[in-house]
């Protein structure tokens, strides 16, 4: 099941450049604490779309565990609000 704010969920097994992501990434596991949402504070700050380097599944699992260990009532509404301005920049989008 899904939350409206959380880390967007990753396909299982997924992969950058043959590395399973937790093979890129130290603690990206963690991501797991909490349930995946449909906007969070990785997509806020431009980073969604295609996974398709090391870096960006690397900044997008920063962004996932600053959300988690920063997560708040207030966080939550703050994303809320901002994601449809972000829509509105397509850069990244699919």
């Amino acid at each position: 099941s899904l939350s409206l704010v959380g880390p967007r969920p990753h396909a299982i097994a997924a992969q950058s450049h043959n590395l399973l992501y937790n093979e890129v990434v130290d603690g990206y596991f963690a991501r797991h604490k909490v349930k995946p949402g449909v906007t969070g504070w990785a997509q806020i700050n431009g980073w969604r779309g295609e996974m398709d380097t090391n870096e960006k599944i690397r900044m997008r699992t920063e962004y996932d565990l600053y959300y988690i260990e920063n997560w708040s009532l207030l966080f939550d509404l703050r994303i809320l609000f901002l994601t449809p301005l972000r829509l509105l920049n397509t850069e990244n989008a699919y």
